[in-house]
């Protein structure tokens, strides 16, 4: 389980520079490198949304079972 919340810190981090580069200087990091919605963009978007809500739930489950 610390591999996967690993992999999803690390992919949810990427979304959060990704969204600060759109927001502040309208770059999408992603479409940028892999292109504007192929299917390996898409693919990364979908890791990354996944991997927010699994880091949403571990996150969630250790504030609450360890106190």
């Amino acid at each position: 389980m610390h591999v996967v919340k690993i992999i999803t810190y690390i992919l949810v981090l990427i979304g959060a520079i990704n969204w600060g580069l759109v927001g502040f200087f309208n770059i999408d990091l992603v479409a940028l490198i892999f292109g504007e919605m192929t299917v390996l963009s898409r693919i990364v978007y979908s890791l990354v949304g996944i991997s927010a809500i699994v880091y949403a739930i571990t996150s969630y489950r250790d504030v609450f079972e360890n106190n």
